[in-house]
């Protein structure tokens, strides 16, 4: 880790001890302190400021007083120069944890040395899963942690590579309850993702004048007069600029001195004050801080093989007096990074060149370093090493550092003497970022693959891949239109191009809800030529844009399309997508399941539609996998910045909150969702939302206000909001319409849907305008209705809208005291919601069935009420069988906090033994591997 002379400013001079005085940082080191103790309740705090302001010396003060307690330190500072490195900051803060990796479980462990480059040659395509990745580093850290408190220093974070940054992102947020501090710093102004939300941060500003002033007197010769005032005024408070700017003035050097005041901003000021201090060091010394520049990393290994004199060698101590440099480890190490920058820029152009010339030359065993020096001593272009950083991005991508590979295509294209070499390498640059989440620096990519080409290939193919990114935020609309019109202007030259982008273009339609996009989708689809070849495509944007009118046509396809896509799991998931859009749940089910079976790793987007696995999942009445499945898109979509992603992931699972009987949890995901999107851009969300919330608020009795909620899915006239989100609230909005004095106005809403779906409408659809229907109708006409919503056999496939009309029909013929006949019914939809852990739906079923005389007892759902959702879910997966490594890979979440909510679940449940799980929850499937007497911490 990089020990700045940025020690000034949280302390009085350039090497502060860890109990020296403190200038002007005293609450923000006692905010430091609060962060490190036991238990503190933000486990992560983020230091900004701008250079100098004195970020790394409470860093290193916080360090020392952790490590002096008995803490674990594990620490990591950024560089500049390896900010395209995938992973470098990664393997630097973990590689002292090489025997605990060894610890982890096969999966978590080949993923991290997959990710450093250590692992044996991939055999698959993909990188490591990014998510497991980040469960490594989470396991990693709870296992330390299980021996002693762990403090995670990371200094310079801005120039951390991206891939280090999104797996210490995703574990820093599932740290609470671990015995672990993270404690980063970074320049002002620099965006840190997955650490610039929600998170605790410190902003050094300047120091006051009296802060100042102090700081001043401590040092060895204090300034005083004129001089002191110019180095008061040209300091501005920067903690580093009044040390050094004193330190220069008491050597007497005028050319180091004070500065006269000019637009030279203070970095620049302090980097010819540390650039004046070469003057008059020996020339092996200059050589050797020059090599030290150049290779700008701290990793010993990699100082050892460039050839770097070791911290012991003679030519280190001048730099050191003139305070350049810290001998502090194997490595020298500049004081701060404006010495580095200082005395880098210094050089002249041709030493800078010769010195990464021979950094290349010494590390042939480093091929990624040795390309990057390459690329830094080019001054034209270069086919040779522009073919090297090709090499290098492609190593990165396989790895999982799509950010790397994106900027090392990006240099590669800068320096190919070809254009079309280089826009080529331009969009393999885009495509290669899509991957980050990072929209905007997708679409700087592709327009600077647009400036150097005019092929009609290329440009089709770079709109492609922007557009990929592009459907996965909320800009549905412009999105869309652009979109649209790329596909018109390709249809015609490249019909192959242009049918990808409709492609995309239906699943933003899908998003937005927009009926007049389905029109457009259509007018240009025609406008293709049509081909064996392009067959699924014209499929999905059809099945997609429009899956009722689509219905009869594509159904026939599926099992086709299926044994198809057998191979290849990006096209099954696809096919399972359709077949959950034309309400072929079972088919939906078997594709995910297939394709995820088949899915040696996952992508690092977001899979499916809009939550469309974890909706086949509940439909399907699998409660527990549509969580993990939203579990896993929130993750994802918060490690690249989705937020749409996350928002349909919060919709899906605040519905399955609300069947098990948790408002207020349910109504915080719903609240969630509708926050992270524009409800009109995105009528998708918009509606599935509310469908959540009106859910919720039946659960709590207020029925008035679930159908104020339900009927928001619905237009003012009656039509839906959501082409297909929509209708199967119909009956939920019937259920609330009669409990709250809203029968007329809802019975008109289920004709008007009935009437627009006609023909198109699935058995499904139809069973739940029945329902409708026979909710709303009189009590002596509704059994009808009831059980034509009953009568298809298929409908066992939505197991709980089967126990719904079930109950439905009990309660209706009970009322009509043919209780003889409401029994049967009234036991199958109790057994449903029992199974399903429908805790609302068992308490109505099983007061409707004690009124029908039928000997009930209670159940185990009802013993897991006294649980939180997550704990309910842990509970689950340990009934199964699962371990607390198991579960924590599924739910994304460390063995110890699996252990922990096992360990509060267990009296709540009253059970002792992991064993007793199966019983209580029941309907478990038998497991390998049972190991009865675990404890809850043990599993």
């Amino acid at each position: 880790m990089g020990e700045h002379t940025g020690g000034v400013g949280a302390a009085a001079g350039p090497e502060p001890e860890a109990g020296g005085p403190l200038v002007g940082r005293e609450a923000e080191w006692a905010r430091l302190l609060r962060a490190v103790e036991p238990g503190a309740a933000d486990p992560v705090v983020v230091l900004l400021g701008d250079a100098g302001t004195g970020k790394s010396a409470l860093l290193d003060r916080a360090a020392r007083r952790a490590g002096a307690d008995g803490a674990r330190v594990l620490r990591a500072a950024g560089s500049e120069s390896e900010s395209g490195l995938a992973f470098s900051s990664l393997h630097q803060l973990l590689r002292p944890l090489h025997d605990e990796v060894d610890a982890l479980p096969d999966g978590q462990r080949a993923a991290l040395r997959e990710a450093f480059g250590a692992g044996p040659a991939v055999a698959r395509e993909g990188a490591p899963d990014p998510l497991l990745l980040g469960i490594a580093v989470l396991g990693l850290l709870s296992a330390v942690g299980e021996r002693q408190p762990v403090l995670v220093a990371l200094d310079d974070a801005q120039w951390f590579d991206r891939a280090s940054l999104d797996a210490l992102a995703f574990a820093t947020r599932r740290l609470a309850g671990e015995p672990v501090t993270v404690l980063v710093a970074a320049r002002e102004g620099h965006r840190l993702p997955g650490f610039d939300r929600h998170v605790p941060t410190l902003t050094l500003g300047p120091l006051d004048g009296a802060a100042a002033g102090r700081l001043l007197d401590l040092q060895p010769a204090a300034p005083t007069g004129r001089t002191r005032a110019r180095i008061t005024e040209q300091a501005a408070g920067n903690p580093l600029a009044l040390v050094e700017l004193a330190r220069s003035a008491a050597a007497r050097d005028t050319a180091a001195g004070p500065t006269d005041a000019g637009p030279l901003p203070l970095t620049g000021r302090l980097e010819r004050v540390f650039a004046a201090r070469l003057d008059g060091l020996p020339a092996a010394t200059g050589r050797a801080l020059l090599l030290l520049a150049a290779m700008d990393s701290s990793d010993s290994d990699v100082a050892a093989a460039a050839g770097l004199p070791g911290a012991g060698d003679a030519v280190w101590p001048p730099a050191e007096e003139a305070g350049l440099v810290r001998r502090t480890g194997p490595v020298p190490r500049f004081g701060h990074p404006l010495v580095r920058s200082a005395v880098y820029h210094a050089a002249p152009p041709e030493a800078r060149r010769e010195a990464h010339l021979a950094l290349a030359g010494l590390l042939r065993d480093e091929p990624d370093r040795r390309a990057w020096h390459l690329a830094a001593a080019c001054t034209r272009p270069d086919a040779a090493v522009s073919a090297e950083l090709e090499r290098t991005a492609d190593r990165a991508r396989r790895r999982g550092g799509h950010a790397a590979a994106a900027e090392a295509l990006q240099r590669a294209a800068e320096l190919a003497p070809r254009r079309e070499d280089g826009a080529r390498l331009l969009v393999g640059a885009a495509s290669a970022a899509v991957f980050t989440g990072d929209l905007a620096r997708v679409e700087e990519l592709a327009a600077a693959a647009r400036a150097r080409t005019d092929d009609a290939s290329l440009l089709a193919s770079v709109a492609v891949q922007a557009g990929r990114l592009a459907v996965l935020t909320g800009r549905h609309t412009a999105v869309f239109s652009r979109l649209a019109d790329a596909a018109g202007g390709s249809a015609a030259s490249r019909p192959a191009a242009a049918l990808d982008l409709l492609a995309e273009a239906a699943v933003v339609r899908f998003y937005s809800g927009e009926d007049a996009q389905h029109h457009r989708l259509h007018d240009l689809l025609g406008r293709l030529p049509e081909g064996a070849a392009d067959a699924f495509l014209r499929t999905w944007v059809r099945t997609v844009s429009a899956p009722s009118a689509a219905r009869d046509e594509v159904l026939p396809l599926l099992p086709r399309l299926a044994a198809e896509a057998r191979d290849r799991p990006e096209r099954l998931t696809a096919v399972g997508i359709m077949a959950w859009l034309l309400d072929e749940t079972p088919r939906a089910v078997r594709a995910f399941d297939e394709a995820f079976d088949r899915w040696q790793v996952r992508g690092t987007l977001p899979e499916g539609l809009g939550g469309a696995v974890a909706w086949a999942y509940v439909d399907r009445g699998r409660w527990d996998q549509a969580r993990e499945a939203c579990a896993r898109t929130t993750a994802v979509g918060r490690l690249v910045g989705l937020d749409h992603a996350v928002a349909c992931a919060a919709a899906v699972d605040a519905v399955v909150l609300a069947h098990q009987g948790d408002a207020v949890a349910a109504r915080g995901r719903a609240e969630e969702a509708l926050a992270l999107v524009d409800p009109l851009e995105s009528r998708s969300v918009g509606v599935y939302a509310r469908r959540a919330l009106g859910a919720a608020a039946a659960v709590e009795g207020a029925y008035g206000t679930a159908y104020g909620h339900l009927r928001a899915v619905f237009t003012a006239d009656g039509g839906p909001v959501h082409y297909h989100a929509s209708h199967p609230a119909l009956a939920d909005l019937a259920a609330a319409a009669v409990r709250s004095g809203h029968r007329e106005e809802a019975a008109a809403i289920v004709e008007r849907c009935a009437h627009l779906l006609a023909k198109g409408a699935s058995p499904r659809l139809r069973a739940l305008v029945d329902r409708a229907r026979g909710l709303l109708a009189d009590p002596e006409d509704a059994e009808p209705h009831l059980r034509a919503a009953l009568a298809d056999p298929v409908l066992e496939h939505w197991p709980f809208e089967r126990a719904q009309a079930l109950l439905d029909l009990a309660e209706r013929l009970r009322r009509r005291r043919r209780i003889a006949e409401a029994r049967a019914p009234l036991a199958e939809a109790l057994e449903v919601f029992r199974r399903l852990g429908a805790r609302p739906w068992i308490e109505r079923a099983r007061a409707e069935a004690r009124a029908a005389g039928l000997d009930v007892v209670d159940a185990a759902p009802d013993a897991l009420a006294e649980l939180s959702p997550q704990q309910q879910q842990i509970v689950r997966l340990a009934s199964r069988g699962l371990t607390n490594r198991e579960i924590g890979e599924k739910l994304f979440l460390s063995p110890r906090t699996v252990g922990s909510h096992l360990y509060r679940s267990f009296p709540k449940l009253g059970v002792t033994a992991r064993s007793q799980l199966r019983d209580l929850v029941g309907g478990a499937p038998a497991a390998v591997g049972h190991r009865d007497r675990r404890s809850p911490a043990t599993g």
